[in-house]
């Protein structure tokens, strides 16, 4: 059973960080094949299992290294019902590929913890259709009975929350919050926003955020944005307020490009460790609470490493 139910430790002071951006890395760097983008699919032979191993205890080692907390955030953004029967899993498979995904978070997280170190298990919950564009839009209501069935299998684990990734629009992110409620777990909402700060559908974060909050009373234990460059958001965001406050995780995109246009693109812009760090670091200091930090597509190792050390003194006082 999940130890952090009633107390998610990212909830205090302290800082946490994920991992970079899992799919980009294991195409481009590791030379694997992901049909559909789907990590989880890699769990299906040794050798697969045995490249998840190894990129996750990477970001254990980036944790340790800098003691700070560490989020394990499950290899599951496709693996609900649409994108698994694409690959051609049934109901129970694909069930069985989400524990799969979180037992192997549990291996490392042994490997990890020690002392005061904390180790987190999120259950990631991926958009039903395309994570750039809205695609196959749903209703609150519908979104809510796509997703129970990931979200309780997740609930029936290890995992110490779920995470909605890249979500586009707001009333799957709302189903997916209220999924989590009933199933009684915690839970994190990530927006993904293009190049002006707003939701693809138009909306801006700031209405997102709060449509979230005032359909579910607040239940989401907080936001994340994902899937975009800090230049592509920096200039929505106001320290004070309330909204804003909520913001606590960011998994940024390496490239300045647009969704569109990183569509397109047929190398991975890696984009500048050092500078991305930095931006992490003016963010840091808008958002006081901001201690969830990781990447998307396109960082690595490299990029997680330069932001935990441009972000980590303003956590701690220089020793």
């Amino acid at each position: 059973m999940a130890r952090y139910r009633n107390a998610l430790p990212q909830l205090g002071d302290d800082p946490f960080l994920t991992d970079g951006g899992i799919e980009t890395t294991l195409i481009f760097h590791e030379g694997l094949e992901l049909p559909d983008f789907a990590a989880f699919h890699l769990l299906k032979d040794p050798k697969g299992e045995a490249a998840l191993r190894k990129y996750f205890r990477t970001y254990a080692e980036i944790a340790k290294r800098f003691r700070t907390g560490l989020i394990l955030e499950s290899a599951t953004w496709r693996a609900n019902a649409d994108w698994g029967t694409r690959l051609g899993y049934t109901r129970e498979t694909l069930a069985n590929a989400n524990r799969k995904a979180i037992r192997l978070l549990e291996d490392i997280r042994k490997e990890y913890e020690s002392g005061q170190s904390k180790g987190v298990i999120s259950g990631c919950v991926g958009p039903r259709g395309d994570g750039y564009i809205p695609t196959q839009a749903m209703s609150e209501e519908n979104a809510e009975v796509y997703h129970k069935e990931q979200v309780e299998t997740f609930a029936g684990t290890a995992a110490d929350m779920v995470t909605a990734i890249t979500m586009n629009y707001v009333e799957e992110a709302m189903g997916i919050a209220r999924a989590a409620r009933r199933a009684g777990v915690p839970a994190a909402i990530s927006f993904t926003v293009e190049t002006d700060g707003r939701l693809p559908t138009g909306q801006t974060l700031r209405a997102a955020i709060e449509q979230v909050d005032a359909a579910t009373s607040g239940y989401p234990s907080y936001y994340m944005i994902n899937c975009a460059h800090p230049t592509h958001f920096e200039q929505v965001l106001a320290e004070a307020e309330p909204w804003a406050k909520r913001i606590r995780g960011l998994r940024a995109n390496a490239s300045r490009k647009s969704h569109a246009e990183l569509n397109e693109s047929p190398e991975l812009d890696v984009g500048d460790p050092v500078e991305l760090g930095v931006q992490h670091a003016r963010l840091k200091r808008r958002l006081p609470q901001l201690n969830v930090l990781g990447g998307c597509c396109g960082t690595d190792h490299r990029h997680v490493e330069q932001i935990a050390a441009a972000c980590l003194p303003l956590f701690r006082p220089a020793t």
